[in-house]
């Protein structure tokens, strides 16, 4: 069946509606979301009982372009900077120095095992060089998995921006290919360009954001995600025309914007996070589509060996070594090296070498589409076992909350107070979102005029406002207090 105009919405919808139902019972049985997602667009695909005919790699690779702008940006959002901090440096080691070293072994084994040149064979490891971002955060998030000593943010720091370093490395490649008469040495500029621009830009249109969310005023609650949705965009497309990295600058945003006080923050963070879903569904729907079953059954043998030792040999290799100059006991190394989750994204980068018509595409990207299936079967059904087995997980009942998650869940308050704001206080005629409120306390009514309105982080405090103000704790009334800088109740 080819899709038309006629009949793309009805079979987009009805494949959208299967994901979320095969999604909402799949983890009974221990199989990833994503697996299920992937399966369904192969069963509607050309070899499957749909019979849709989709084999346009450049439409696929606008949708993943996009998706991943919608997975990077709700990862980063969600990114807390605090327990992001400490291990900073290890993240930033896995998702550069860890990639290379990924990409370069898997590269020289493929070289050896294959009729592959060396620049394909690097091309093909650059492709797989990252761990997946839509990947770790949905296995991670949906089997709710606790883990010991900064572990989890570690895991989502490096997926969440690794990929930009992969990105590099395949686009470089790829070049060589093309140009095979030039050296690796020409990468080098290429690589320093996108990372500097991608930093640089990432971080001031971080900033740029802030001053736009906060200052515009909106009539309606429902059109701010729109203008974050804008300003992400903008900031990927903007990065990418000066010949930055879009995917390293919209990470470092959302990272950014995350961290700040944002009116109606609560909202953008909700929609984002359910544009994440979906665009993870729509990514995975559409490369199942493209994929042809009958096309990867002959690559099965060499795939499953490529695959393995990735799995095995060429990602604990470059965990391993990327993480020498720590402290880090060897059970954490190694269950890093386990979560090696590789998913969509190298599936949209095994888009580039087919739209650019080189002899080896098809093969490696039926040999990519392999790696990712087999990876996220095999070690993303084993995520738990593994924490057990490394004792890396935490028991559920010891499982940390923070001050924000009981916010979310609306677990009940212990503390609560009136604060009325006199004609002296500094908040008066500020906007709630300037205050710099703290995170474990809530403004949830203001009392002014003999009337009761529900504020959000647009709403200006007024002379004579009587603040209601819930908190989880005593310390957080007095952070109340010292943000309103009122000290005579610091008690």
């Amino acid at each position: 069946m080819d899709l038309t105009i006629e009949n793309i919405l009805l079979v987009g919808s009805v494949l959208l509606f299967i994901s979320i139902i095969a999604g909402k019972t799949s983890y009974k049985f221990g199989v990833p979301t994503l697996v299920l997602f992937l399966g369904i667009g192969m069963l509607a695909g050309e070899d499957g009982i749909g019979g849709i005919s989709f084999d346009d790699p450049q439409i696929a690779q606008l949708i993943g372009v996009i998706s991943l702008n919608f997975i990077l940006f709700s990862g980063g959002l969600d990114t807390n900077w605090q327990t992001v901090k400490p291990i900073l440096r290890e993240g930033i080691a896995l998702s550069t120095l860890g990639v290379l070293l990924t990409a370069v072994t898997l590269g020289t084994f493929v070289y050896y095992v294959t009729d592959f040149t060396i620049y394909e064979s690097l091309l093909l490891g650059s492709i797989v060089s990252s761990t997946d971002a839509a990947a770790v955060f949905s296995i991670l998030r949906s089997k709710n998995l606790a883990l010991k000593t900064n572990l989890r943010p570690t895991l989502e720091m490096e997926s969440g921006s690794n990929d930009p370093m992969a990105y590099v490395l395949t686009i470089a490649f790829l070049g060589l290919v093309i140009n095979d008469n030039q050296g690796v040495a020409s990468m080098i500029p290429l690589f320093l360009q996108q990372m500097i621009i991608g930093g640089i830009a990432g971080f001031g249109f971080g900033k740029l954001s802030k001053i736009v969310i906060n200052r515009i005023k909106l009539d309606f609650e429902g059109l701010y995600p729109v203008l974050v949705i804008a300003l992400m965009f903008i900031t990927f497309s903007a990065t990418d025309f000066v010949g930055g990295n879009g995917f390293l600058a919209i990470y470092i945003c959302a990272v950014y914007l995350g961290n700040q006080y944002l009116i109606h923050k609560k909202t953008i963070l909700k929609m984002f996070d359910g544009l994440a879903w979906l665009m993870q569904i729509v990514l995975f729907l559409t490369l199942g589509l493209l994929v042809t079953p009958t096309h990867i059954a002959p690559v099965f043998g060499i795939g499953l060996v490529i695959s393995l030792f990735l799995m095995f040999v060429a990602r604990p290799i470059s965990v391993f070594l990327s993480l020498i100059p720590f402290k880090m006991k060897l059970r954490r190394r190694f269950y890093i090296s386990w979560v090696g989750l590789r998913g969509a994204v190298p599936i949209v980068f095994a888009t580039y070498p087919l739209l650019a018509g080189i002899d080896k595409a098809s093969m490696i990207f039926n040999i990519v589409f392999f790696i990712s299936l087999t990876s996220i079967l095999i070690q993303g059904t084993t995520l738990s076992i593994v924490a057990k087995w490394l004792g890396v997980g935490l028991p559920e009942k010891a499982k940390p909350r923070s001050a924000s998650d009981e916010f979310l869940l609306e677990h009940p308050k212990t503390e609560m107070r009136e604060i009325g704001i006199d004609n002296g206080n500094l908040a008066v005629g500020k906007k709630i979102v300037d205050i710099q409120f703290p995170k474990n306390a809530i403004i949830a009514m203001i009392k002014r005029d003999d009337k009761y309105i529900t504020p959000n982080g647009a709403t200006v405090i007024n002379e004579d406002d009587m603040l209601i103000v819930l908190s989880d704790s005593k310390k957080g009334i007095k952070n109340v207090y010292e943000s309103l800088n009122i000290h005579e109740h610091l008690l």
